[in-house]
């Protein structure tokens, strides 16, 4: 039982605690009453133990039961939810579990060429055998994370699972733990260095994932199902960070996980307090709720403008350095995070304006303020972002430990971001998603709709049409794959049956009135037939 403890696995565990502190708070108000809530109870606090094992695990067998466990506490925890939740479990742990099958792969190769378990002993070049395995770990981890292609059935649990889970998702079980692991294999386990094609790999993932998610949250008309897919494309700025193996990317890709784990959950929990107050997440049904859930509104006007990268909150600030570090290797990269700012903010702003502005509908005219044991977690994470933001030295100093001095090179990142260039033109992105926002209001006269001119502009509406019947998803994909392997193997089957039940019979058939026909029972017959053989023999034998 190999356990490591140093400042990394330190603060990721400190992050996960406090977090899950929070949540087990909100949650005991939240899940009051509701079906299977013992149960949900007792997978959240195995979870937390299984993602504590997992952080701390310095031996590959060992992390592997931990990383295991949490998969079947994710299992447990979805399927606590609606009736449609056990399907979505299934779908999630089918999905989770092949990716961790590469991984199992991964890791005996990885053993293989080290000569042992111990992770903290392991430092591989990525090339040949290496590379095979450097892959099938990354496969494992990012699928654990949340990226694409791996990222299905977040937005279905967004809707199926108890709301918790999902302000759990990013706290402890995805992002935490699954960008941890991708950080300790190109930090420790592997040399990812900036030349390799495994850095252009992980930065086109990064960037696929920040750009699709992105373009689908846009699009959603569920509190909750709009934040699952934010939740899916933060994870391409952590993929995108870790993956330009330079310093700035590096940091801000680590800091930008624990700033995602701080805004996501409570919005998330934003999300639950609308939920138990109006009874629906469902934005066409909401409106005008701020001026009756001001906490809420105020927890979630701080968080949204963290995930949107605003300044002086702490999204800003990793995202600047995770913009730094893209824009090191090469401007294709900076441009899709930073088009991803826009969609992002631009899709926060329909949001908040769609629930909690307007006119308040007859149905939310009796909703009012949650509990506060719901409250005091939004508003501790929320003061958070805004600490983490001014007073960002506090985590990066930590994160900066993780790289060491050499890979530094006498550089602190902490305090305001130094290039300028880049701050203006992020600020200009989220005045463009303002006025993107104002345009959209004022020609479809609702925030709901705000972004409808996007949604249905020429080419992107067939796309979005496409998508929104699952015609992209990995998962369906895979499963009508299966579906006509399955037909073929049934029609295989049938043919085959039909071969010896069918064709067979009736060969049998034919042969046997062949032969009764020749034997008749009448000798002359016979010594006829017999002379014909013989005179046949002869000619045969005389060519």
């Amino acid at each position: 039982l190999s356990l490591r403890l140093y400042n990394f696995s330190a603060f990721i565990i400190l992050s996960i605690s406090a977090f899950s502190f929070l949540i087990s708070l909100y949650s005991v108000v939240f899940m009051s009453g509701r079906h299977k809530s013992n149960q949900f109870f007792s997978y959240f606090l195995i979870n937390i133990a299984f993602a504590t094992g997992a952080i701390l695990a310095d031996n590959f067998i060992v992390m592997l039961f931990f990383w295991e466990g949490l998969l079947l506490t994710m299992f447990g925890m979805i399927s606590t939810g609606t009736k449609e939740a056990f399907r979505t479990a299934i779908k999630a742990f089918i999905i989770l579990g092949i990716a961790d099958l590469c991984m199992m792969v991964g890791i005996a190769l990885t053993a293989h060429l080290a000569g042992t378990l111990t992770i903290s002993k392991i430092n591989l070049p990525i090339h040949s055998l290496g590379g095979v395995a450097f892959i099938l770990l990354i496969i494992g981890a990012i699928s654990k994370s949340g990226a694409m292609p791996f990222h299905s059935w977040i937005p279905d649990a967004a809707t199926d699972a108890p709301l918790p889970f999902m302000a759990l998702v990013p706290a402890a079980f995805e992002k935490l733990v699954g960008i941890y692991f991708l950080t300790r294999i190109c930090l420790d386990i592997f040399i990812l260095d900036p030349k390799s094609w495994a850095s252009p790999l992980l930065m086109i993932i990064g960037s696929i994932t920040i750009i699709l998610a992105v373009m689908m949250a846009l699009i959603q008309k569920e509190y909750k199902r709009l934040l699952s897919y934010h939740a899916i494309s933060q994870v391409g700025y952590m993929i995108l960070g870790v993956g330009t193996a330079m310093p700035a990317g590096i940091i801000g890709g680590l800091f930008h996980m624990i700033n995602n784990a701080m805004y996501k959950s409570c919005l998330f929990l934003t999300g639950g307090s609308v939920e138990k107050s109006a009874g629906t997440t469902d934005l066409g049904k909401l409106g005008g709720i701020g001026r009756k859930m001001p906490v809420t509104f105020a927890c979630f006007i701080i968080t949204a403008a963290a995930i949107s990268g605003v300044p002086p909150f702490n999204g800003f600030f990793s995202k600047e350095l995770v913009y730094d570090g893209a824009l090191e290797r090469g401007v294709v990269f900076y441009l899709a995070a930073l088009v991803g700012s826009f969609f992002t903010a631009a899709s926060f702003l329909k949001l908040g304006h769609a629930a909690f502005l307007g006119k308040i509908s007859k149905e939310n005219e009796n909703v009012k303020e949650v509990h506060a044991a719901m409250l005091v977690p939004m508003i501790i994470i929320a003061v958070a972002c805004i600490v983490f933001g001014v007073y960002n030295y506090l985590p990066i100093s930590v994160i900066q430990s993780v790289l060491g001095e050499a890979r530094l090179e006498g550089h602190n990142f902490w305090g305001f971001p130094a290039n300028m260039t880049l701050v203006a033109l992020s600020v200009i992105v989220l005045i463009g998603a303002l006025l993107n926002h104002l345009f959209g209001v004022k020609k479809f006269g609702s925030g709901l709709k705000a972004v409808d001119h996007i949604h249905y502009a020429p080419g992107l509406s067939q796309i979005y049409a496409k998508a929104e019947k699952r015609f992209f998803d990995p998962y369906d994909i895979g499963l009508k794959i299966v579906g006509a392997i399955a037909r073929i193997g049934w029609w295989c089957d049938k043919f085959i049956d039909w071969i010896y039940d069918n064709l067979v019979v009736r060969v049998t058939y034919i042969f046997s009135d062949g032969i009764r026909f020749a034997h008749t029972g009448n000798y002359s017959f016979y010594i006829v037939w017999s002379m014909v053989g013989m005179i046949a023999v002869l000619v045969f034998l005389i060519r």
